[in-house]
């Protein structure tokens, strides 16, 4: 068989998604947050983009008068002269109170102004104090040997944002050259710091250094915080061997640890949580309805300068010149499109949310329906992916609260006798009802809710009501029967 070379022509349709529809589908799933920060990075790339500043923080400044003449040096020094001379022949006292005598006068002008003027701006700005600054601080003061306080900044570099000293201390003192003793010594005074509890190399070394700040550590004490996994697991039983006390005692020292700070070192650098800014925001409309809308602030205004791009347009003679401002024109085109078909499509799909979950917002999460990203994209003719994007990363506002939109898709769970069938997030606040009003002496147990929820009317097994408490951190009945214990 003889393999020779030839050329075909063929024809064929597919689906190719162009540059822009890519942009497109990108910006639906951004967040808030993401697409600011797209938006600045298109402003800074694009010159024909400019932000629409009506309204907003870009508006232009009020023209401010143009400065006065600025008088002369000599004017200045001739109208003080007359001042003097004025006060001197009056006998009064002037504003200018050098004895009367002119030198004297020359010498202060010429004293610099600097000795009696205000700290610099960059002087004068302050912020918190850093765990770091203010354990810097007491090293300085009370380690004064050269050569501990080399081995105190080199533990304090190893100190995490909780406080505790992350390293082992054997090869610290290698890598300094040290001997272990002089490092053990020296944690040990950093460990008297404030606040107690930092440079604590593990959780009950950290709540130990802060029971000794209160003379609170004793041996019974010390023996709890060598077994606190037995604690975490609320195993009295084993907890009054080890310690050598009774239940009474347990719980009166279980309680006095829980007054202390795990994370000592957070007091100095708390987490700073970024503020939630809803897309969307909801309303009641006055007469039963509700009113859905975008958040004015949460959307980028952005405007195509098409007289910049007109003026600029005449000027350009080169053929590469044109071809990029063409270029660059045709993209700020679209991205305004974009965003505005990206503000459309996320206040549709609300929209119909709201429409569907309306027994939610007026009832509470016990009238929450099943929903799946289906239903909303057969109401409002989108494919599933679109509504997916859209819900993802976005937030609306309502007489309830700040959700997010995907809060409301949850699987159904099937109700008996025939009736509607609920929603997960429906069985998961009822099966946190019946655990929260549980009475102290009668802890419910996985099988005991199944049968009062298929009481109520809900078809659900052992199973499930496991994953659903596992999935709220709700520890099982014989972890609940030993922490109310521990609490009497």
């Amino acid at each position: 068989m003889a393999l020779t070379q030839r050329l075909d022509l063929r024809q064929s349709q597919s689906l190719v998604m162009t540059p822009q529809l890519q942009q497109a589908i990108k910006l639906l799933q951004l967040s808030q947050m993401e697409l600011m920060a797209f938006v600045d990075a298109e402003l800074e790339r694009n010159p024909l983009l400019e932000r629409d500043s009506e309204g907003g923080e870009d508006a232009a400044a009020p023209s401010e008068p143009a400065p006065e003449s600025a008088p002369s040096e000599d004017s200045i020094e001739s109208e003080a002269q007359e001042h003097w001379a004025a006060s001197a022949g009056s006998g009064g006292d002037g504003s200018l109170d050098h004895g009367g005598d002119p030198a004297a006068w020359q010498s202060a002008r010429a004293r610099p102004a600097a000795e009696d003027d205000l700290p610099g701006l960059d002087q004068t700005l302050t912020r918190p104090t850093t765990l770091r600054d203010h354990l810097l601080d007491q090293i300085h003061v009370d380690i004064r040997a050269p050569a501990e306080r080399l081995i105190a900044f080199h533990l304090l570099d190893l100190v995490d944002d909780a406080g505790y000293l992350q390293g082992d201390l054997a090869e610290i003192a290698d890598r300094l050259g040290a001997a272990p003793a002089a490092v053990a010594a020296v944690l040990t005074q950093l460990q008297r710091l404030d606040p107690p509890g930092v440079f604590a190399r593990n959780l009950g070394e950290c709540l130990a250094l802060q029971l000794r700040e209160r003379d609170r550590l004793d041996p019974a004490m010390q023996a709890l915080l060598d077994n606190l996994p037995l604690l975490a697991s609320r195993n009295i039983g084993e907890l009054t061997r080890v310690c050598g006390v009774d239940l009474e005692d347990i719980q009166a020292m279980a309680a006095e640890i829980k007054q202390l700070d795990p994370k000592p070192g957070l007091a100095f650098d708390p987490v700073v949580a970024d503020p939630v800014i809803p897309d969307v925001l909801m309303r009641s409309d006055g007469d039963g309805g509700w009113i859905v809308e975008l958040n004015p602030e949460a959307l980028p205004r952005v405007l195509v300068n098409n007289v910049y791009y007109a003026r600029v347009s005449r000027g350009a003679k080169v053929k590469s010149d044109k071809e990029y401002l063409s270029e660059r024109f045709q993209a700020a085109n679209w991205l305004v499109k974009a965003l505005h078909q990206r503000a459309t499509t996320i206040l549709k799909v609300a929209r119909e949310i709201v429409r569907q979950q309306d027994g939610f917002f007026r009832h509470g999460i016990q009238h929450l329906k099943p929903l799946v990203l289906r239903d909303i994209a057969g109401a409002i003719s989108m494919h599933e992916s679109t509504v997916s994007r859209v819900t993802s990363n976005k937030f609306i506002s309502t007489p309830r609260g700040m959700f997010e939109l995907k809060y409301f898709f949850t699987s159904s769970i099937a109700a008996t006798g025939g009736a509607a069938a609920l929603s997960a997030e429906t069985v998961r606040f009822r099966i946190k009802a019946l655990i929260d009003q549980e009475p102290t002496d009668k802890v419910l147990s996985d099988d005991q809710i199944v049968e009062i929820l298929i009481k109520d009317g809900v078809d659900i097994a052992r199973r499930t009501v496991a994953k659903y408490r596992e999935a709220m951190r709700i520890p099982s009945s014989v972890q609940r029967r030993r922490e109310k214990t521990l609490r009497l």
